[in-house]
């Protein structure tokens, strides 16, 4: 199974605009990224007043970089910067160490669990 050796934290605040064209918009590119070489897959929350941390998992931060240049995924980060994003940030990490409680039973592998 591949091992987690990069993670992007993404930090934001929506606003208010477009609301269904930005859920739209996620749903498509959660379709991509999971056809992405080295997606892992991510963790995903969002609270009431539009603040969100999505972390995405990749086994290098290559594969992270790759995904930012994808042609549909640039569109996307475009209208996210002019539409619905009043700020965001970006943090790309290299992983040293991982943990989990309860001991997962074969393996490190990532699952995609999005909280909405």
């Amino acid at each position: 199974m591949a091992r987690v050796g990069a993670a992007v934290i993404f930090t934001s605040r929506r606003t208010s605009a477009d609301a269904a064209g930005y859920q739209r918009a996620a749903a498509r590119m959660l379709e991509l990224v999971q056809q992405q070489t080295g997606y892992l897959g991510m963790d995903s929350v969002r609270d009431a007043d539009g603040f969100g941390i999505t972390v995405s998992y990749w086994t290098c931060p290559e594969a992270a970089g790759l995904w930012k240049q994808q042609a549909e995924h640039l569109q996307v980060q475009q209208l996210g910067r002019e539409v619905w994003y009043q700020q965001y940030e970006l943090r790309v990490c290299t992983v040293v160490r991982e943990e989990f409680f309860p001991e997962r039973q074969g393996g490190t592998e990532i699952e995609e669990s999005t909280v909405r």
